[in-house]
């Protein structure tokens, strides 16, 4: 051991290895909590091994977007593995004892990935060890499924083991409060700290703990309350001319994920039996090895290859794919030319809105919720409805749950993100591919008996309403040095932001870190923007040019990615060329980033 450390010494003082990461490798070498790791890291050392300890080692993994995220591992700090895992549920077991909560219920689901089971069970032995009653599924689960149940049983807290959409190689632990969202502040600094502190974990005998009771198994009977629940959020038919369900032909894949347990059985129940499950697709496989280069992101059209050759084949009108929590829904449709397009989730969050907003009258206080980067074409419908649209929320679909609580959910009508994420109803506070697919069902449905799809109606919408073009595009950097790059290109335009981008001057740019609204060119603050705080920085082009652009940018919370988001609107009916405008930003993103990443 001593070697050992003398050794990891002397790296440091090489310039090998920063003296930040060799305090984390020198606890994990030294530390007796962490003795069954010890031997492993010693002998990483020993053999000189310095680009595997950087991996293991650079960060602390954070609390993101979705709480914790990574790449799995054997050992390490910045790993998901078995040690992460147990202190991340040690946090939040001791974070809800400091606020009181000595005791109660804490719901436990997972996912089709690799080693969710097992650290599904290492995250139920340290809740039971704590004294909680921990309610564990007994097989994998719809993240959203996890949400409902945390509400519907009046559980204190609850985890979902997932890493939604990411490679297989990564694995991540969700944390959801007591009101079924995802823990947002001060909680999740409450838990940080409660993780930065832990040394011994206590644990148990998993069999002995569902042995003596504090270990229950949920079945069946959580899911039939799940399907009730989504079910009766679907709003109501407006005449009693509505075609029969089961006559809509289409295709729904869960990409070797859950979806399978919550998304098809909605669809089938509420009478869409001819919405057939896509076989090649439908085992779970934490390797994804039927998902075309092993990505199972609906987001990526290159996903849908496989579905929509055989839905073509088979003259289905409709394909629905989630990713492997089943919580984001993305859909694919001809187009009125007849081709296949997968729509983005701006444009199905549209879609579905002018559905909901078309089925009733909604009553004065009546509100859509949605985030800073998704399409300000919803709140042109809500205004033309009398419904309040609240567009300035932080990214994450947590920001949307709390604020649904904060304003009471009796007027709630719709909450998305830009992100293929949605929520109609109240019975849980998170996104939900579930209740997404039985709304693009209904609307499917009806266009269907007129020999339309989807894009018909988005077509409709834009006639209607305006139109919004858009693109968007990610930029992956890993590790420490990638962590840096971001930094540089996020301190580089903030500092130094372009005058114009594919030809597109920018007359000014929200700085939501800085809380300041700054003129362009000359980066001078004019204007407070007290909220939210969020890492993001939004370009615009002057507003009384049309089309309108705007260029927003961000770190990703759930992935080692920086994000830009691009716009051209015309949010009223009009002839603006947003197509070419959106075409020119986005070519002039690309020439930037030659020079913003490198």
């Amino acid at each position: 051991m001593q070697s050992s450390v003398a050794r990891l010494e002397l790296a440091v003082a090489d310039g090998r290895i920063d003296p930040e990461v060799a305090e984390r490798i020198r606890r994990w070498l030294t530390d007796p909590a962490l003795g069954k790791f010890s031997g492993a890291v010693a002998a990483l050392i020993d053999a000189d091994d310095t680009d595997q300890l950087l991996r293991l080692f650079w960060e602390d993994i954070p609390f993101g977007t979705g709480g914790r995220r990574g790449v799995m591992g054997p050992l390490g700090t910045a790993t998901i593995n078995s040690r992460t895992i147990a202190e991340s549920a040690h946090g939040l077991a001791r974070h809800l004892q400091d606020t009181g909560h000595t005791g109660g219920r804490i719901a436990v689901a997972h996912d089709t990935r690799n080693r969710s089971v097992e650290f599904a069970r290492l995250v139920s032995t340290t809740f039971a060890a704590h004294g909680f009653e921990v309610l564990e599924f007994d097989g994998h689960r719809a993240t959203p499924t996890l949400s409902f149940t945390v509400r519907h049983l009046e559980c204190v807290a609850g985890v979902v083991i997932s890493a939604s959409h990411n490679p297989p190689s990564d694995n991540g632990f969700k944390a959801y409060w007591s009101h079924g969202g995802q823990v947002l502040p001060p909680h999740d600094r409450g838990i940080v700290e409660c993780v930065a502190g832990s040394t011994d974990i206590p644990t148990m005998d998993y069999d002995q703990a569902i042995a003596d009771g504090h270990i229950t198994r949920l079945g069946p009977e959580i899911d039939q309350a799940y399907r009730r629940a989504v079910l009766a959020s679907r709003p109501p038919a407006p005449d009693l001319q509505v075609p029969d369900p089961a006559t809509l032909p289409g295709l729904y894949t869960p990409l070797c994920g859950v979806g399978a347990s919550s998304v098809l059985p909605v669809l089938h129940e509420a009478g869409f039996v001819g919405v057939e499950l896509f076989q090649p697709q439908a085992d779970p496989d934490g390797d994804f090895t039927a998902v075309p280069d092993q990505l199972p992101n609906p987001e990526r059209p290159e996903v849908f290859g496989p579905a929509i050759a055989a839905a073509d084949q088979n003259g289905q009108v409709l394909v629905l794919a989630t990713d492997p929590d089943a919580d984001r829904l993305a859909v694919a449709a001809p187009d009125p030319g007849g081709a296949w397009r997968v729509m983005s989730g701006n444009q199905l969050a549209v879609v579905l809105l002018d559905h909901l907003l078309g089925r009733r009258d909604w009553p004065p206080g009546a509100y859509m919720l949605t985030t800073l980067v998704t399409t300000p074409l919803l709140g042109v419908l809500c205004r033309n409805h009398g419904v309040q649209a609240v567009d300035d929320l932080p990214v994450g679909f947590k920001h949307i749950a709390k604020e649904m609580e904060d304003r009471g959910p009796r007027g709630f009508v719709f909450g998305c993100e830009e992100s293929i994420g949605f929520q109609a109803g109240t019975y849980c506070r998170d996104k939900d591919a579930a209740v997404a697919a039985l709304l693009v069902a209904d609307v499917a449905l009806e266009l269907h008996a007129e020999n339309r799809t989807v894009w018909h109606r988005l077509n409709d919408i834009f006639s209607q309403h305006g139109r919004v073009d858009e693109f968007q595009h990610s930029v992956f950097a890993h590790g420490p040095s990638g962590r840096k790059q971001i930094d540089r290109a996020m301190d580089s335009l903030r500092h130094q932001p372009p005058s114009s981008t594919g030809g597109h001057s920018w007359s000014r740019v929200r700085d939501y870190q800085a809380h300041e609204i700054r003129s362009l060119p000359d980066n001078r603050a004019d204007q407070a923007l007290p909220t939210p705080s969020t890492n993001l920085l939004v370009f615009e082009s002057n507003p009384v040019h049309s089309p309108m652009i705007t260029l927003a940018v961000r770190p990703s919370g759930t992935e080692p990615k920086i994000k830009f988001y691009g716009f051209a609107s015309q949010l009223e009916p009009g002839d603006a060329d947003t197509r070419t405008a959106i075409d020119q930003l986005e070519q002039g993103l690309v020439e930037l980033l030659q020079t913003l990443i490198c």
